[in-house]
């Protein structure tokens, strides 16, 4: 590396994390998903706006009715998660608590995984800029408790946080991560011998779960260029007795079908539902799309629990705050499929008689003009307009 250019990396804010480089580098030019000098997704995605539509976007972004849309009117409804709580082994063998957008703790088989792990106020390099929390998190890091691995799907702010990793590479957990990832994580702390960097289609064992990164339509960065040298991924998790799969970020595509038939079917899937928009098509489900890939994950039929994630906690794209839980709530009731709609903090076990279904957000959302229609778990004060 010219020296110059090294010097430069060296300056830049450590949130921005690292280059991947050495034997890391020569590994990424071998995957092949590695072409052209850069990652490839497994269908065509564009990841971002057109210069038109790029100001389309900013104009309907600012509205001034649009934003007032795009918040809570109230205090979200956070469940007040205990370690006490916690520490109570499920009944089924399987537990899985939503701490909001796309972090989830997986009890799973006697382990505990942690999916997505953000903590911090901002998902931005910075910490006086940047989309801010829309609720608090349900319960401090430190309150959780061990955890036998941590699970990144991509490197973006909302997936790999700084100040969390930081906090999480004093403890004795194990990272799996998609590959060229782990040099983000070694800048922060996280030693090499504790990191499982793995390229689609590869498998890790710890704790005695199987961890498999599979293949998902998104994209990557930290920096000022995205050069897509960072791979993307979902995730299966499988224990002696279930089953799991989080689907990261992506934007739908057949694979999902491939995925189920071979890590499948799964107990639960955790699948992105909102920060959709019209602008993005390719990289982010719409609660349509999420239904449609959890459906094909679990081999066109209506098993397992879908828990539905990436809302709710961060304000990241155009769409009303309350609706990706409100399409995500149509989507099962017109596929007869079977969807947890937990507060953030709620733990529930899936295979349970009854898992939280009511549409808590209507409480503290502005209804739609026509109002909130009929749903399961809706009274009549859930039904009414809000202001």
């Amino acid at each position: 590396m010219h020296p110059l250019r090294a010097r430069l990396r060296a300056l830049r804010p450590a949130a921005f994390g690292a280059d991947p480089s050495g034997a890391r580098w020569e590994r990424i030019r071998r995957s092949p998903n590695f072409s052209d000098g850069s990652f490839q997704n497994p269908a065509g995605a564009r990841t971002r706006p057109s210069n038109g539509s790029l100001v389309e976007f900013a104009k309907i972004y600012f509205q001034k009715e649009a934003r007032a849309l795009r918040s809570p009117v109230a205090p979200v409804p956070v469940h007040p998660t205990t370690l006490a709580e916690l520490a109570k082994p499920p009944a089924s063998g399987l537990r899985l608590t939503w701490m909001g957008h796309s972090s989830v703790l997986a009890e799973i088989d006697g382990r505990r995984v942690l999916f997505d792990p953000v903590w911090g106020e901002r998902c931005s390099p910075f910490s006086f800029v940047g989309p801010k929390r829309l609720h608090p998190v349900p319960v401090p890091l430190a309150s959780l408790g061990p955890v036998d691995a941590v699970v990144i799907s991509h490197d973006h702010y909302d997936h790999l946080d700084l100040p969390t990793i930081r906090s999480l590479a004093s403890t004795d957990t194990v990272f799996a991560v998609p590959l060229g990832v782990g040099a983000h994580l070694e800048r922060w702390g996280v030693p090499a011998d504790r990191l499982r960097e793995l390229d689609w289609q590869e498998s890790t064992r710890i704790a005695g779960l199987t961890l498999t990164a599979a293949p998902a339509r998104h994209f990557c960065g930290r920096g000022l260029r995205n050069q897509q040298h960072t791979l993307w991924a979902s995730w299966a998790a499988a224990g002696p007795e279930h089953r799991i799969y989080h689907s990261g970020d992506t934007g739908y595509f057949p694979g999902f079908a491939d995925i189920g038939a071979e890590h499948g079917p799964f107990d639960a899937t955790m699948i992105q539902i909102g920060a959709y928009s019209e602008y993005w098509p390719d990289i982010h489900m719409t609660p349509a799309e999420g239904m449609r890939a959890h459906l094909d994950l679990q081999g066109g039929r209506p098993s397992g629990v879908m828990l539905p994630i990436h809302w709710g906690t961060f304000n990241l794209a155009p769409h009303p705050w309350a609706e990706p839980g409100e399409g995500t709530a149509d989507a099962a009731a017109e596929a007869g499929a079977r969807i947890a709609l937990p507060r953030p903090g709620e733990p529930f076990e899936p295979a349970a008689p009854a898992i939280p279904s009511a549409p808590w957000w209507r409480a503290v959302a502005t209804a739609p003009a026509q109002g909130w229609a009929a749903a399961p778990g809706t009274d009549a004060s859930e039904v009414a307009p809000t202001a």
